[in-house]
């Protein structure tokens, strides 16, 4: 069931393929996203999404919640409510902020539908029957007040490796080792009501035997050298030391194996197993809802001119670029991803310390998307987190570089050069682009530039460079300031009113220009400018379409008519940004 690795093909582009399914991590439902999640995973996929349908290429963007697994459970068992009501709660909160700040899934799915119970056992069935499923007994935690096994976070101690007196039953959250259960130093009980002191016992459990892909897994990993460093690293750190994983927990929560054992009782499939299946349960869904066609997700997953693009956090790069490829060789016919876009971290800058620090939900220093949305701009908040994205090392996300990158770059230099080209044009020009007229050198120069600065946009977003290709959009837009600047169309228009027309219809050539290369990064802001340009953008979806980068290029009409100009990106003020940046110090932010 082995693909064949074709190897890395040079000039790779969106267009090599017929189609491209882009994943973004699922979150799990046990809380509510925060800006981390979105620079991590979410923010730089919708951008790579909306750039793709724009070139009209056919692509899905499949996303959802992470519904099983301890944390739900412990949060339940915490709250005195059930597993079934945290996912409701936080699926429907989460699902919602994505939608607020125009994360454009196809479909936002869900890992508790029956669906992904089928999806799941299929992909278990075929791997157990290829041989890549093992047994064996594990010593685990057991509480004896509750006789039940404490499986992860049912169980807290002592880091074996660092000491860390909050560690987790099978990892330290503190230095990121893993370790087996028994290594857990004077382990208790996590669970509320649960005073007695856990026991080790023996389970039985399922594993998946990791090292019978070996040779499959680093064939496919050398034929993607273009991936980022860090991805490469932890994917090849793994895949150079494949040992068996276990895949089941002693749960009643999560998708029951299938299998006919007394053993599976009280077991389910575990959730870092049946989590990125559910990239490939919310294709299924997606099809069925779309076309009602129940074989409609198969092109997706099992046609060679798909291309896979995940886009994860770093915490997440063993599971997409080493255990879920397994898992989908071990598949028939399953293609494997093409590009796994992994980031670092985003933490927080504290400005009474001056430090950066791990931003975490129990430190109580993280933004939470919901209050980002109740307090600024949807623009401003994918402008920063773009600008600062943690590609190749953590970020901080700092109030006074959010102030200064908004107001100094996406206000000052894109949105200030738009109003005051439209207002000079509507004003003196009767609402319309004025005519072409004689174009001087400065003025060839500046239209030459809007291809390039296109072109070398395109071709940032196609390597996975995001913040790269924010900074080309802005200096097409100081570009076309130093050439608004330059020609002082306020000065000419008092004498020469044919040479301020010429200046005015280049500079609405190059809003134009800014209007469709902002579609990916500020679609509001897009949209906005879209409709004073008189402007319809095409909303391209998984079928395809022309390619509007190609349009973007083309020059407006002599004559099109304008609507009166608003303030696309308002400046915040400095007094609200000290405000809220004290609320966010008060642990006000989630």
């Amino acid at each position: 069931m082995f693909p064949v690795t074709e190897g890395y093909m040079m000039e790779k582009t969106s267009t090599t393929f017929e189609r491209t399914l882009v994943t973004s991590a699922l979150p799990y439902a046990n809380g509510y996203i925060h800006l981390g999640h979105i620079a991590g995973a979410y923010l730089p996929a919708d951008i790579y999404v909306r750039y793709l349908r724009f070139r009209g290429v056919k692509t899905l963007y499949v996303g959802g919640s992470d519904e099983h697994g301890v944390p739900i459970t412990l949060t339940a068992l915490k709250e005195k409510i059930s597993p079934k009501e945290v996912i409701d709660r936080y699926h429907t909160a989460n699902a919602d902020a994505f939608r607020k700040l125009g994360i454009s899934y196809d479909i936002y799915g869900r890992t508790s539908w029956p669906l992904h119970v089928d999806t799941t056992q299929q992909f278990f069935k075929v791997l157990d029957e290829g041989g890549y499923i093992h047994t064996k007994e594990m010593e685990l935690w057991y509480s004896p007040q509750l006789e039940r096994f404490l499986p992860d976070r049912y169980v807290k101690g002592v880091c074996p490796k660092c000491g860390y007196v909050e560690a987790d039953g099978d990892e330290c959250e503190s230095c990121g080792s893993q370790y087996a259960a028994h290594e857990l130093v004077e382990p208790r009980a996590n669970i509320p009501g649960d005073t007695s002191s856990p026991i080790l016992r023996k389970s039985r459990h399922w594993f998946l035997d990791l090292p019978k892909f070996g040779e499959p897994l680093n064939a496919w990993l050398d034929g993607h050298p273009e991936w980022r460093a860090n991805v490469k690293g932890i994917a090849y750190g793994w895949a150079n030391d494949l040992r068996s994983r276990c895949i089941t927990r002693d749960t009643d929560w999560g998708v029951p194996i299938p299998l006919e054992d007394e053993d599976a009782v009280g077991k389910r499939i575990y959730v870092w197993f049946d989590a990125p299946i559910g990239y490939v349960t919310n294709t299924r869904q997606w099809a069925l809802d779309t076309m009602n066609d129940e074989h409609g997700w198969e092109v997706w997953w099992k046609d060679a001119g798909t291309r896979m693009v995940h886009f994860i956090g770093k915490d997440n790069v063993p599971f997409h670029a080493v255990i879920f490829p397994a898992m989908s060789m071990g598949q028939p016919d399953y293609i494997l991803a093409d590009q796994v876009v992994g980031n670092e971290y985003l933490n927080i800058f504290n400005r009474q310390t001056g430090q950066s620090e791990k931003g975490s939900k129990s430190r109580g220093n993280m933004i939470s998307v919901r209050w980002a949305l109740e307090n600024l701009p949807v623009d401003a908040i994918r402008y920063y987190l773009c600008a600062i994205a943690p590609e190749s090392k953590d970020s901080d996300f700092d109030w006074d570089e959010f102030m200064n990158r908004y107001n100094g770059e996406l206000c000052n230099v894109v949105g200030n050069f738009v109003h005051r080209c439209l207002t000079m044009t509507v004003k003196n020009f009767e609402g319309c682009v004025p005519p072409a007229g004689s174009l001087e050198d400065a003025d060839q120069e500046m239209l030459d530039a809007i291809s390039q600065q296109l072109e070398a946009i395109a071709e940032s977003l196609e390597e996975f460079r995001f913040r790269q290709a924010l900074e080309r959009f802005i200096d097409l837009g100081r570009k076309a300031n130093v050439y608004f600047d330059a020609m002082k169309p306020w000065v000419t228009r008092k004498t020469d009113m044919e040479r301020t027309g010429t200046s005015l219809y280049v500079c609405c050539q190059v809003v134009k220009a800014l209007c469709y290369a902002m579609v990916p990064f500020m679609p509001e802001g897009a949209a906005n400018l879209a409709a004073i340009l008189n402007l319809t953008l095409p909303e391209n979806g998984p079928e395809g379409g022309e390619d509007a980068w190609v349009e973007a290029k083309t020059l407006l009409p002599a004559g099109s008519s304008l609507q009166t100009p608003t303030a696309l990106f308002p400046k915040i003020d400095k007094d609200r940004i000290a405000e809220l940046a004290e609320a966010h110090l008060r642990g006000e932010a989630f």
